[in-house]
């Protein structure tokens, strides 16, 4: 009789413990729950933590997270309003203000990650594709961009530009407020409250980077062609200065060779005349000796001289033809 009553004990006891097993549940801090009967939601949505109830069998404890939750989403290609494809991928946060909506409309984590993708890639390629590539690259339309200081303006047409980045209008940080703008109103009929979105990374398609790498390398020639342009002028400059200096610097040595050598020669005859003017025959020595110099000097092997009889370079070879043809005579 004892072993009998104890095992209807247990049976009592494990009658108890399932039945309130099945009966209760728990709710933790970071979700909550919507009781549904034959699939359909029951009351409202169970926010507070603790030990709760429900009927057993026929309700069932649907658990939605009450905390933020993360969304990463594909990498998608779009074009850009300048007809450049580009690889976007963004990520966000979310997190599910009206649990009843969400579970009506969606169930679990899931098919919202499946609408969010939906959702935000479909605001996302709008918003892209209503801008220029430069929108999305760039932060902000107030950040200053860093460029090499020493690279001057070029003033010939376009290629003044070079180096320079173009301003913006708005800038990626701008961007991204719109593309939530967009998707947050679809996203709340579904009791999600989207909290934030970023582009997590932007690549670009093969053909652009080809394309980007050639302006790239053209920009980078002109500015070579700029840098060797201005080193071939200042090397012209240069040379041009020093044949200036060259030039002076003979004119001045020439001038005062030829001041000295004037000098030299005013000092030489002033000389001579001193010695040669002592008596006449002195002087007429002196004469015989600068003129058989000049004949030297001008007149040579192959050289044909033409004198009329009263020429003064004539009287010296006169004199000499008829002292040889008194010599003769004798």
């Amino acid at each position: 009789m004892k072993r009998f009553t104890i095992s209807l004990a247990v049976m009592a006891i494990a009658a108890i413990v399932f039945v309130f097993y099945v009966c209760s549940y728990t709710v933790s801090p970071t979700e909550q729950v919507i009781i549904t009967q034959f699939g359909e939601p029951q009351g409202k949505p169970i926010n507070e933590p603790g030990l709760h109830f429900k009927k057993p069998f026929i309700q069932v404890v649907n658990r939605i997270p009450k905390n933020i939750l993360p969304w990463d989403g594909n990498r998608t290609e779009m074009p850009t309003k300048d007809k450049l494809y580009i690889a976007v991928d963004c990520f966000g946060r979310w997190r599910i203000t009206d649990p009843l909506e969400y579970f009506r409309r969606l169930r679990n984590e899931r098919s919202a990650s499946s609408r969010i993708e939906d959702i935000i890639g479909s605001a996302t390629r709008s918003i892209v594709g209503k801008h220029d590539l430069i929108e999305i690259i760039r932060t902000d339309k107030e950040r200053t961009p860093l460029k090499d200081e020493t690279l001057e303006e070029m003033t010939d047409g376009q290629s003044g530009n070079i180096g320079v980045l173009p301003k913006i209008r708005k800038g990626r940080n701008v961007l991204e407020d719109e593309i939530m703008a967009d998707a947050a109103p679809k996203l709340r009929q579904l009791g999600i409250e989207l909290l934030d979105v970023r582009f997590k990374r932007i690549n670009y398609n093969p053909s652009v980077v080809e394309k980007i790498y050639g302006r790239m390398t053209s920009e980078r020639q002109q500015i070579a062609s700029k840098f060797r342009s201005e080193g071939e002028g200042e090397a012209a400059r240069i040379l041009g200065d020093k044949e200036r200096d060259l030039n002076g610097i003979s004119s001045e040595a020439y001038k005062k060779v030829q001041t000295i050598r004037g000098q030299a020669d005013a000092e030489a005859s002033k000389i001579y005349a001193r010695a040669y003017g002592q008596n006449p025959k002195a002087a007429e020595l002196y004469e015989f000796i600068k003129t058989m110099e000049m004949y030297r000097n001008t007149v040579g092997k192959q050289s044909t001289l033409i004198l009329s009889t009263d020429s003064d370079l004539f009287k010296f070879m006169k004199s000499s033809d008829a002292e040889y043809a008194t010599d003769e005579s004798r």
